[in-house]
């Protein structure tokens, strides 16, 4: 099964990029050539650029109290672990607390390495960290591994409160959908989506061995899905067969 995520707001469309960079990061600088060491620079340039909007701090600290507020509305719940509910709880404050303690843009320390800007400004030209323009980065990749590692990881760092406050948020999101089977009849599902629910993010689940890809349109009010068979020659034709998926639908 190959699991698809559509977001339905920007928040959480920015929240999944992030978690998308860093999961990519991670990969990257457990490894030791430097070409992949490379790569995981380049990845926390794109975390800087994502990171850089100013209201994605705020934005975060509101989702974390939003949280807060419907798991203390559960108290006194009979079916609800009070010790569970307060080890969330303090999880919560935890994030709230280190990103809340953090002084300006998240990464904006970073800005003030004229190494790291250098190679920084040259990564949008293509091949613009050739060793002729960037002798003092040719010469970092060829510091030893475990160096290169420890520097990625200091570098890292300035990122790790936003880090686990989105996988926090991501994965408290995820547990809050129940999934349906579902059946796109003739490659198409059309569905309303409940009133009265803030929808945020919309999971599917497809059996990859029918080599299918979802096209997810969405809005508050109603979800439209059509399945993609894809050809040969690469292109994606709209598949007219009954095809059963899973569906979940995240508040």
């Amino acid at each position: 099964m190959i699991l698809y995520e559509y977001p339905l707001n920007e928040r959480i469309r920015t929240y999944l990029r992030l978690q998308h960079l860093f999961a990519r990061f991670n990969k990257l600088c457990q490894r030791t050539e430097a070409l992949d060491h490379h790569y995981a620079l380049t990845t926390i340039f794109e975390i800087m650029e994502v990171a850089s909007r100013s209201e994605l701090k705020s934005e975060i600290l509101k989702d974390i109290e939003r949280h807060k507020q419907q798991l203390n509305a559960y108290r006194g719940n009979p079916s609800i672990s009070e010790q569970a509910l307060d080890l969330i709880i303090e999880q919560l404050d935890q994030r709230f607390e280190t990103l809340n303690s953090m002084v300006g843009k998240m990464g904006s320390a970073l800005n003030e390495s004229e190494f790291l800007n250098s190679i920084r400004s040259r990564t949008a030209i293509p091949g613009g960290t050739c060793e002729f323009d960037l002798p003092a980065y040719h010469a970092w990749q060829h510091h030893t591994a475990a160096a290169r590692q420890a520097n990625l990881y200091e570098w890292s760092q300035h990122f790790a409160p936003l880090a686990t406050s989105i996988q926090l948020m991501l994965k408290m999101l995820r547990e809050s959908g129940s999934t349906q089977k579902v059946m796109a009849t003739g490659g198409q599902l059309q569905q309303n989506l409940p009133q009265g629910r803030n929808f945020q993010l919309l999971r599917l689940r497809i059996d990859d061995s029918l080599n299918l890809t979802p096209e997810i349109s969405c809005n508050r009010l109603l979800v439209v899905i059509r399945l993609m068979q894809q050809q040969e020659d690469g292109k994606l034709l709209a598949s007219k067969e009954d095809t059963p998926f899973e569906m979940t639908l995240c508040a």
